[in-house]
Formats: C-alpha cells, structure tokens, sequence
C-alpha cells in the first residue's frame, strides 16, 4: 500500500483525504485501544496470566481454572500403609498435581499391609484396582490420571524433595507448591516428587475437594462383582429372618425387589490386636477414654441404635487375619443377627486376594450398608461416612443430625442418646482433611 499520500495525515485529523489513510488510522486507533483496556478485563480468556490458554508444542494446556494440562505430568512414591491411608495419599497427589496445574502419572498402590519394610512391599497398580478410564470421566475438569506411555521426553525430568520435620510447616509446603509452579521449574515436563509418602504430605485442600476426587474412584468390576455376592448373601439371611416372623406375607413385588429391601448393619469392629494397641497410646496422648471400645460395649451400644427393626443381620467389618478374640459373634442381644465373613460363607472370596482388595470389598459392603457403626478414629470408618455424608447431601438433606434418616451413621465410641452410639455426619464445611487423616471425636451431631 503506497502511504505517500498521508504524509500529511494528523492523528484522528480532519485530512483524511484517501480510503488507505482512513483504513490505517482504524487499525492504529484499534491497536491503541487494545493496549488500553485489556488490561482491566483481568478474567478475559487468553490475556490474563492465571487463566491463559498456553500453546505449547503437543497441545491447548489449561490451567486449573478451566482444566488440567495433559502433557506436564506430576510423578509421585509408591503409596503405601493401608488401603484408605492409601486413597487419602492419593487423592492429596492428584490435589497436588492439580495445584501444579499438571496430570498425575498414575502412581502405584501397595497390595501388602507392611509399610515399614519397603523391600516387603508388594506394589500393584492403580488401574488393577479402581476404574482409569471412569476416574478420569468423573473428574474431567478437576484432576487428571496420566499414563507413562503419554511422556514424550522421559529425560526431562526435575526432582523436588519434599521438606519434613518440625521446621517444615504448612506455610513452607504451600510457598514451595507456588514456587515450582513456576518457571524455570515448571519448563520440564515431569515434575517428580521424592520423599516420603503422599500420606503425610501437608495439607492445603477443604474437605470437599477431597470428596469430589473420592466420588471418582471407583473399583474395577471384577471387585465390585465380588462385593455384590457378599451384600446379596446378606441380604438373603435378612430375607429369611424375616420371613419367618411375617414381614413379606403379603408382600407382591417380585424375589429381587424384596430382596434390595431387606436392611442391614455394618459394623467396622476396631478390636484387632494391632488396633488395640495403636488406640491405647492415642488416649494416652489424647487425654481421652473416647478411642477403644471393647466388644462388649461395641454389642451393648449397637443394640440401643434407636429406631433399629429387628430381626436384621450385622454385618462385622473385621479383620479376620489380626483378630485375637474369636468370640465376636457371641453375646449379641436377641434380634440382632452376627456375621463374619466365616459365618456368612464368603472367606474364600476374600482369601483369593491381598489384603489391600479384602478391604476394599469390605468397604464396599459398609458403603452400601443401611445403616453403618463405626470409630471415628479410624480412616476407614471416617471414609465410608464421608462418601455417605455426600451421598446423603446429593439427596436434598444437608444434616442427618437428630433427624430419622435414612442410612444413618454412628460412631460407637462415642456414647449418644438412650445409650447407644453417637449419630455422625462429616463436617463437608472443614478446611482440611485432617481431622479424618488422623482422628477425630469431632462428627459434627
């Protein structure tokens, strides 16, 4: 375009005498607005820092804003001890991963109960347990799962050793956290972490972005199928208790639809050698006589659960290989029907697998349970009323506090009314996690 012509031109002058001049003087008044308010629309997609669509050369790479990135990858240890002490460590790495603004490498889980002999531990992968493909459905958007074949440079890797002892706080963790997800350090395309165990990493996330990563676990079919045998048997016991006391007479729904609505308590019994010993100390520590329950006053304050229709099967989540007292089923008051695993016929499902499956068929059944009692000190009970806390909330009720709910859950070392256990609901308003991580007299009733 020859401009010769517009030598006289004056910025938004009257002497705009061609079509190019005035052409020109559009694209630069354009150019200077541009400069000009952009800045203040920070939110604006692709301007502001934060929220940036960063072209790299594999991909679009969101920010946590609007997705994760899936082409930087966070790789974490081993996760070990046992199985829901494993599900927290995970779901921390994946908050971490998301934090970073990066897709967790899918980490390995440890089949096996030692977490103290490291060369004893029997690792087994994430995806041989729960659901890969359904995780990353569920939580599309908030967290990502990554497999190692996705890495094209497996040599660009950077090393961050996460701090631990005393001096080691919160606010170091969390200012660590934004360092590296920064340049030059957030340059590589793997992010490995090294240290100890994702368990007892810091934490820096409310309950209920923990919750919404929990939703998405889900177990692989061939577990789920196995805790469906055990919750049908169950059922089926508390079937033909009931049958012959009159419940399902006159009854015209078909065998199945009975069977969905025969109810059942699950009971986590913490009463193993291992545990025993572990929640002596705590009180100690604690100051408390709120941790340890002994069976008898397990039985006494189940059998007080108010509102409870007898006859019903109570189902003992216990495990068997570190249970020391083998009378467990003896003592329970009439109308309360005790089974183990022994008893109700399904030791063989569980002895085909490690322990880390057998408690997570456990879990499974004391998901499902109509009713649940558990210890507030321990992970798994704490767990399985977390999911049910928000399955309940999706439901419409936000508190089963005092009211007739309908799966309730209760934590039996602490005393309720009429001497029974005390009703539980997980606070989904806590800022952290910690208070299930490591126990709690603290159920929000």
């Amino acid at each position: 375009m020859d401009l010769s012509n517009c030598k006289h031109m004056r910025f938004f002058g009257p002497h705009l005498n061609s079509v190019a001049c005035k052409c020109l003087a559009l694209v630069v008044i354009a150019l200077v607005l541009r400069a000009v308010l952009l800045p203040a629309f920070s939110g604006f997609s692709g301007i502001e820092q934060n929220n940036s669509l960063v072209i790299n050369n594999r991909s679009l790479s969101l920010t946590s804003e609007s997705g994760i990135r899936k082409y930087k990858f966070l790789e974490v240890p081993q996760i070990v001890w046992g199985l829901n002490n494993q599900k927290i460590a995970f779901v921390r790495a994946c908050l971490t991963a998301r934090m970073l603004n990066r897709t967790l490498l899918m980490p390995s889980l440890s089949a096996s109960l030692f977490y103290k002999e490291i060369d004893l531990l029997e690792p087994i992968s994430f995806d041989k347990v729960f659901q890969f493909e359904r995780f990353n459905s569920l939580c599309n958007g908030f967290v990502q799962l990554g497999r190692y074949s996705d890495i094209s440079n497996r040599s660009d890797v950077f090393e961050m050793q996460k701090g631990s002892g005393r001096r080691w706080t919160v606010d170091r963790d969390l200012d660590q956290l934004r360092e590296f997800s920064k340049d030059p350090y957030d340059g590589h395309e793997i992010m490995r972490i090294v240290g100890k165990n994702p368990f007892l990493w810091h934490d820096h996330w409310p309950v209920k972005d923990y919750a919404k990563v929990f939703e998405c676990l889900v177990l692989v079919d061939e577990f789920l199928i196995e805790a469906d045998k055990v919750v049908s048997k169950i059922r089926k016991i508390g079937r033909e208790a009931r049958t012959q006391v009159g419940f399902f007479e006159n009854h015209i729904d078909s065998e199945s639809s009975i069977l969905q609505q025969v109810p059942y308590v699950a009971v986590h019994m913490r009463i193993e050698k291992d545990w025993m010993i572990h929640c002596k100390k705590m009180e100690q520590r604690s100051n408390t006589s709120e941790i340890c329950s002994s069976k008898e006053e397990i039985m006494e304050r189940v059998s007080n659960i108010k509102g409870l229709e007898t006859p019903i099967v109570a189902y003992l989540a216990v495990a068997d290989t570190l249970l020391e007292d083998k009378s467990i089923l003896n003592g329970w008051k009439a109308g309360l029907l005790p089974y183990e695993k022994k008893k109700l016929g399904v030791l063989e499902i569980y002895k085909k697998y490690p322990y880390l499956i057998q408690s997570a068929i456990d879990y499974e059944v004391c998901l499902r349970s109509n009713v649940f009692v558990g210890n507030s000190y321990s992970t798994f009970s704490s767990l399985v009323v977390l999911e049910r806390t928000q399955k309940m909330i999706r439901t419409g009720v936000s508190s089963s506090c005092g009211m007739d709910v309908r799966s309730p859950s209760y934590a039996y070392n602490i005393l309720g009314e009429s001497k029974g256990p005390h009703q539980w609901m997980t606070n989904m308003n806590d800022s952290s996690l910690r208070a299930i991580s490591y126990g709690s007299n603290h159920i929000s009733c």
